[in-house]
Parts: structure tokens; C-alpha cells; sequence
């Protein structure tokens, strides 16, 4: 009952959507957003080149590497911060205001250290995903009750041994929730650095078919990262509900 009830939802926004994708056509003009049908076709023909497969692979490797760096830089400073109280405090006032700082403002900084190839897309999409990942590690680890802790050090646990039997499981289910937010916002750190600053990637496609009048072309790009967009949030989703039923 319930999976039918999620799919006939899904259905059903699929379809207003299509409907308001219509309306707005009807709107603006086939300049400014091209007709639903016509783009699905063209997006079939799109998928299926050798550019978009290029470009496509381009910001997936970025993405990947970005992805591997804002969770392991992310889940460090997070445990760190939050099993020792006194770098919490200093340092989470930090996280904070960086958090709320437009990371568009400091990708000429970025530029300026890591270049304009791909280490420089990384470390950008790295910079969005590191600090959710932190923030909400470090809280998941500041919520433990202190009779986890008191237990590993009746038992001698070294600190790896508590982190790794006491702090993760304990916090696993808020620790992947970061994990999520991380996912989204490392891809979109990609993306933008793609669009000011690239000659490939999915984000240069859509800023050169902007300046080009491509409309079509660039509602396929943009349809295709939504798609794979809900479909990796909706996974990560569902495995986050699975964690938190264990718990």
C-alpha cells in the first residue's frame, strides 16, 4: 500500500510538473524554455554523443574526488571537535560563520592556490561538503550519552577503540544525515566551479549554452542533473530511515 501510494505521488508530481513546464513555455516562448516533448526528444539524442559523455565523465570524476575529500576532511574535524569539548567551543563559532559565507566569494581564492584544472574544482566542491559534515558530527557526538563514554573507559578502550566501538555506531544515523547534506551541496560546489571556471564538466555546458541562446541543450543538462540529483537524495534518503529505525 505504501510503495504504491509513494509511486502514484511521484506520478502525480511528475505531471504537474510537466504541466507548469508547459505553461511557462506557453509564457516565455520557445527562446527563453523550450516545449516539454521536443526537449525530451532532443534529450534522448543528447544523451547518447560523444560531448555529453565527455563532459558527463568530467564531473563525475570531480564530484568523486571532491565527495572522498569533504567526508573524510569532514567526519575528522567533526569527531575531533566533538569529543574534545574545548575545541568545540573555540571552534564551532568558526564553522559556523564560514558556513553562512557565499563559498562563491572565495573561489578566486581557490583558483589562486589550486589552479584552473581539475584540482581546483575539487577543492571547491570539497569546501561546500566539508562544513555540513562537521557540524552535524560534531553534534551527533556532543548528544552521546555520557554513559557511553564513562563505559569505554571503564573497559580501557584506546581513543581509536572508542571512536571506532562507541562514538560512530552511536551517532551514525545524525553523522549520515551530514553525509546527504554533504552530497548536495559537494555537487553543487562542483557545479559552480564548473560554470566560472572550466572548459568541460556539466556546469560548463549549461553557462556555454546560456551564452550561446541553447536552450534546449541546456534544459537537458539541467533535466539530467535533477534527475540524478532525486535519485541519489532519494537513496541516501532511504538509507538514512533504515539507520534510524536500527537505532
Amino acid at each position: 500500500m505504501t510503495a504504491t501510494r509513494r509511486t502514484t505521488d511521484t506520478l502525480v508530481i511528475v505531471i504537474v510538473m510537466l504541466l507548469v513546464w508547459q505553461a511557462l513555455h506557453q509564457v516565455a516562448g520557445s527562446t527563453a524554455l523550450p516545449a516539454p516533448l521536443p526537449t525530451m526528444i532532443y534529450l534522448m539524442h543528447a544523451v547518447a554523443s560523444p560531448r555529453f559523455a565527455e563532459n558527463t565523465t568530467t564531473t563525475a570524476l570531480e564530484l568523486a574526488y571532491a565527495l572522498v575529500l569533504a567526508y573524510a576532511i569532514g567526519l575528522a574535524i567533526g569527531v575531533w571537535m566533538g569529543a574534545h569539548r574545548l575545541s568545540g567551543v573555540v571552534g564551532e563559532p568558526i564553522l559556523v560563520a564560514l558556513y553562512s559565507l557565499p563559498k562563491i566569494t572565495l573561489y578566486p581564492v581557490v583558483l589562486l592556490i589550486f589552479g584552473l584544472g581539475i584540482s581546483g574544482k575539487v577543492a571547491f566542491g570539497a569546501l561546500h561538503g566539508i562544513l555540513p559534515v562537521a557540524l552535524l558530527t560534531m553534534g551527533a557526538i556532543r548528544a552521546i550519552p555520557p554513559v557511553y563514554l564513562r563505559s569505554a573507559r571503564s573497559l580501557r578502550l584506546s581513543p581509536w577503540q572508542t571512536i571506532a566501538t562507541v562514538l560512530l555506531p552511536a551517532t551514525l544515523p545524525e553523522i549520515f544525515t551530514g553525509l546527504r547534506i554533504g552530497f548536495t551541496v559537494t555537487l553543487l560546489g562542483v557545479l559552480l566551479g564548473e560554470m566560472f571556471a572550466s572548459k568541460s564538466g556539466l556546469g560548463f555546458l549549461i553557462i556555454n549554452d546560456m551564452s550561446l541562446a541553447q536552450s534546449e541543450d541546456m534544459v537537458t543538462v539541467a533535466i539530467i542533473l535533477f534527475a540524478f540529483a532525486a535519485i541519489a537524495n532519494a537513496l541516501l534518503l532511504w538509507i538514512e530511515h533504515k539507520l534510524h529505525r536500527r537505532v
